[in-house]
């Protein structure tokens, strides 16, 4: 029997939301893969039912709106067919001063990082409890550990996560349910480009690969911690964040952000 019987991810079709769903098919696990284009989720799915035998459903929607939530939130509420893992994957970002970046993709990218994890967890949460049983992956950032500048609010967004998921995770000790916030490093996927990042100063050798931010993470739940930071390089970075003093971390990161663009 696999560990999970039925996950739901969100950003399921590319990235480490299609990592997630490629490990757990190939555990075993059914699958409710949910992204907002149709034909990405179709590939993937069709590929993980040939590959693994699994169950795959399909759910197309856009989780910027509260409208757009609510099928994955009916979804996760369904006894019929219970999803007992959410990885709440999907997620936006900027890349800019904040007031040069459009207020409407700001706007968009709390939406989707905060509202939508927030609402499609508490779903979940609240089908699991009587069940006592459940998992919930949210995926962070390492940049939820400080301050982002020419990121402000995509780092924001991620520390509200991390903050969340963190405190859920505690509240739900005993119940039988897990609550984990995954903190990728540098990734290779199509977030940099969709976030208008060009450069980074990352050496090549730095960049996790989305495969490993999957397995990370859900060998961490796995072992019932609330925080995990992807890398061994990233998670010495997140240890120097609570000694360097704040304000030359955000000079630094300032700086690496002016020459990203």
């Amino acid at each position: 029997m696999p560990e999970w019987r039925r996950a739901l991810v969100t950003g399921a079709s590319s990235g480490i939301g299609e990592a997630f769903a490629r490990r757990l098919a190939a555990d075993g696990t059914d699958l409710v893969l949910v992204a907002r284009g149709q034909a990405g989720l179709e590939d993937v799915a069709a590929d993980l039912r040939a590959r693994h035998g699994v169950v795959v459903e399909v759910l197309a929607t856009d989780l910027t709106t509260a409208d757009g939530c609510d099928p994955a939130m009916e979804r996760l509420r369904d006894d019929e067919a219970p999803v007992d893992l959410l990885v709440n994957n999907a997620g936006i970002g900027t890349s800019g001063r904040f007031g040069d970046v459009d207020l409407d993709r700001e706007l968009a990218l709390i939406a989707l990082n905060i509202a939508a994890l927030v609402r499609l967890t508490h779903a979940a949460v609240g089908a699991m409890r009587p069940r006592a049983h459940g998992g919930v992956i949210n995926v962070s950032s390492l940049s939820s550990f400080q301050p982002y500048p020419n990121g402000a609010n995509y780092g924001a967004s991620k520390a509200y996560v991390t903050s969340f998921s963190k405190a859920i995770h505690t509240e739900l000790e005993g119940s039988g349910i897990r609550v984990l916030a995954l903190c990728p490093g540098f990734t290779r996927t199509s977030y940099h480009d969709a976030a208008g990042i060009r450069r980074t100063p990352i050496p090549d050798r730095l960049w996790l690969q989305p495969d490993e931010v999957a397995r990370e993470g859900l060998s961490a739940l796995r072992a019932g911690r609330s925080v995990r930071v992807a890398g061994a390089a990233y998670r010495a970075w997140a240890g120097l964040t609570k000694v360097v003093p704040d304000v030359l971390l955000r000079r630094l990161l300032a700086r690496a952000g002016r020459d990203r663009t």
